[in-house]
């Protein structure tokens, strides 16, 4: 039996949740059979069976599990034989931190430079939900939020550093070959890349180049989603 990922929708079919893409990429690292199934932001019913209101979810066979790193310790435990997510308890400790820090710093940052141009691409009976939602959690609507200005930019471009920094040598966070902390900080890049055309990383940065990898992987799933290219 194929596993269900409900995951968020826009207009167009874009996919724009940074955590569904966390847990897309690592069903495929698992290599595990999959279908996805949209929920848009306001088909709170869709999801109703999880117990809460918020994607991705996944419902394997009687399992249901919500929150993208809850799905991928699930997907440790119940698939041990298969490519490993974490790499030992060790890589699990130190992947959990990479989760915080990317929830905590490199959304935040990002957020300002592209959150209004999610509006564009939500369906139009979630606009009204979208701009009450983030204005209320925020403090300021959406167009407000996202000024792109100086100090914003900095910001990005300071936790643009880490993730540089952290690369060194390799290919990927995790070495020669990606890791599931990998894939909490290319769902940042797939959900901007997904709802605007605004370029965050020059060409010839390390982390472009890591990111055009992301992009390669499963066969070239992550790139031929409904996105732009900047």
């Amino acid at each position: 039996m194929r596993i269900k990922l409900y995951e968020l929708a826009g207009k167009d079919d874009r996919r724009f949740s940074p955590y569904c893409w966390r847990t897309r990429m690592a069903l495929e690292h698992k290599g595990l059979e999959y279908e996805t199934i949209p929920v848009r932001f306001t088909d709170k019913d869709a999801i109703a069976f999880s117990g809460q209101e918020r994607v991705p979810v996944i419902r394997d066979g009687n399992n249901v599990i919500s929150d993208s790193w809850a799905i991928a310790e699930y997907l440790e435990s119940e698939y041990p034989t298969e490519a490993p997510l974490f790499s030992g308890e060790a890589g699990r400790g130190l992947t959990r931190f990479l989760n915080v820090w990317a929830d905590r710093t490199l959304h935040a940052a990002l957020i300002k430079l592209v959150i209004a141009d999610i509006l564009e691409h939500v369906d139009d009976a979630d606009r009204d939900y979208f701009i009450e939602s983030r204005s209320s959690f925020f403090g300021k609507p959406p167009a407000e939020l996202q000024t792109r200005s100086k100090a914003d930019l900095q910001a990005f471009t300071y936790a643009l550093s880490t993730i540089k920094a952290s690369l060194g040598m390799n290919d990927f966070l995790g070495g020669d070959a990606p890791t599931y902390g990998d894939y909490i900080l290319f769902g940042a890049f797939a959900w901007a890349r997904s709802i605007s055309d605004f370029p965050l990383v020059p060409i010839d940065n390390p982390v472009h180049i890591w990111r055009e990898r992301m992009l390669d992987l499963f066969d070239g799933m992550p790139r031929s989603a409904v996105a732009y290219d900047p």
